[in-house]
């Protein structure tokens, strides 16, 4: 589609229509999105064709694997897609809270039961923990002057002391005292 021009530069414009009539083929881009439309229509046509030739001269047989039925939606193996992830968060933390502070039988047969966290601490803290000889302690590679710190796990530089759930409890006095305490040793 070629612009037509006029060689005489002072030739005059119909201002009154609002747009340069001469600069666009009205029917030339009619004709083009006829033939594009002729050519998709072909195309769809051609393909449809084409399909069911392949689909008649090589069919596909039966399935590959002897696993996957066509009667039945077969779900996938686990582990599944989270629905709502922040949900379950939730019901594994309450359930682990559930776990650290309730009673409950781990086997009654060998009657081992788990009690809360805060009764076992007072329990250690009324009758103390089991300690073996100082001659035990020196046989087994610990000296008396030497002892093994236990830290606690850090993420992000700070340290977790509520793991995956810690976010979803509210912060407790101490935890409020510990954080304006360090932010007072920051400055």
């Amino acid at each position: 589609m070629a612009t037509k021009h006029s060689n005489k530069p002072n030739d005059p414009v119909d201002t009154s229509a609002g747009w340069e009539k001469r600069d666009v083929n009205i029917k030339g881009l009619f004709q083009f999105a006829f033939w594009m439309a002729v050519v998709l229509v072909v195309t769809l046509v051609g393909m449809r064709f084409t399909f069911a030739f392949y689909k008649r001269v090589e069919p596909l047989g039966p399935t590959a694997s002897p696993m996957v039925s066509t009667t039945y939606r077969m779900i996938p193996s686990k582990p599944l897609l989270q629905v709502q992830p922040h949900q379950e968060l939730e019901d594994y933390c309450a359930a682990q809270q559930q776990d650290v502070n309730t009673y409950a039988w781990v086997n009654q047969s060998s009657g081992v039961v788990r009690i809360p966290v805060d009764r076992a601490m007072e329990l250690v803290l009324a009758k103390g923990l089991p300690a073996r000889p100082a001659a035990d302690a020196t046989a087994s590679g610990s000296s008396a002057g030497t002892s093994s710190a236990v830290t606690t796990p850090t993420v992000a530089g700070e340290t977790d002391m509520e793991g995956q759930c810690g976010y979803l409890t509210e912060p407790t006095e101490a935890d409020k005292e510990r954080e304006a305490a360090e932010a007072a040793e920051a400055k």
